[in-house]
């Protein structure tokens, strides 16, 4: 029998976190960490505990649509955001050049300065238009 990723199968707990789960989690905490907000921010900001908003983002909790609807909401995107790549995700953790872009969001966002932060932005303009 061929089952989807979020098919229930007789061997599985009806509570075990899917692969869906975990690329939702992880589409969370990407966008999370670009707008620069920590997982406690984001928990006060949908009204749950610290612990709640990390299951979440390790696909170990399932979100309820009216949940993600609201995290959605919190970090600005359509809710059609967490799902995308799901066809073509592998499984297993981020990618160097993800974890890279991850990391230079975080700490664009961490740059108090806003001259600074348009300063490098401009920076990365240019390089970007650069050709290789």
């Amino acid at each position: 029998m061929n089952y989807s990723p979020t098919t229930v199968r007789p061997d599985q707990p009806a509570n075990r976190a899917t692969d869906t789960d975990r690329h939702v989690g992880s589409k969370i905490r990407e966008r999370r960490i670009m707008l620069g907000l920590s997982q406690q921010q984001m928990a006060d900001m949908i009204g749950v505990t610290y612990q709640q908003a990390h299951k979440y983002e390790r696909g170990i909790n399932r979100i309820s649509a009216g949940r993600l609807y609201e995290i959605a909401q919190v970090l600005n995107v359509p809710v059609s955001y967490f799902f995308e790549g799901l066809d073509d995700a592998r499984t297993g953790d981020l990618a160097p050049r993800q974890r890279m872009c991850l990391e230079l969001a975080r700490n664009f966002a961490m740059i108090q300065n806003e001259r600074h932060q348009e300063a490098l932005s401009g920076l990365a303009r240019a390089l970007a238009s650069e050709p290789a």
